[in-house]
């Protein structure tokens, strides 16, 4: 069972020299995450040990990235992007991340290894109103068609930026 946990303004920075570190299984649960995880999230480990990702999932975060996010990694690419996390307190976190697929040894899927730290600020200023304009999109949309109509909008954005989804979130973050 998911908690219900109700968002409030209240933001936590990762220090410059902070990195968020877990490992999930092929179907998102966690096995693993270090301790900046642990303590920037405010849940204990055992909280998090098994249960899918998406309990930091805030509710600010588009689903359409999140298809993006799936879409890559399922394909054994890499993602990297700029996601607004939930904390058990009702905080936020703001991450840079990158999630790869892990391999054993025989090549077989075992799961996936994700990396996040600070995001730019700069970044961020231009972040949110993309998002902000997804989840409305996605609002308006319906359940069923959110996803395709905030992944549409972006699409417009980065046709119009003339770049690809990989090269825009790299730019901001380099």
């Amino acid at each position: 069972m998911k908690l219900r946990i109700q968002p409030t303004d209240r933001e936590t920075l990762l220090s410059d020299d902070e990195f968020i570190i877990s490992k999930t299984d092929t179907r998102g649960r966690i096995t693993y995450g270090n301790k900046v995880l642990i303590d920037i999230s405010c849940f204990q480990e055992h909280e998090l040990l098994g249960k899918q990702h998406n309990i930091v999932r805030h509710p600010d975060m588009p689903r359409g990235i999140f298809h993006i996010l799936w879409e890559l990694i399922e394909a054994g690419k890499e993602y990297n992007g700029f996601v607004i996390n939930l904390r058990k307190d009702g905080g936020f976190y703001w991450i840079y991340t990158n999630v790869t697929p892990s391999y054993d040894a025989s090549g077989q899927l075992i799961g996936y290894y994700s990396v996040r730290r600070k995001p730019k600020r700069e970044a961020l200023d231009i972040i949110k109103p993309i998002y902000k304009q997804m989840l409305e999109v996605e609002r308006q949309a319906g359940a069923k068609q959110a996803i395709t109509a905030s992944r549409a909008l972006l699409n417009d954005i980065l046709k119009d930026k003339g770049t690809s989804y990989d090269e825009f979130i790299c730019t901001l973050q380099h």
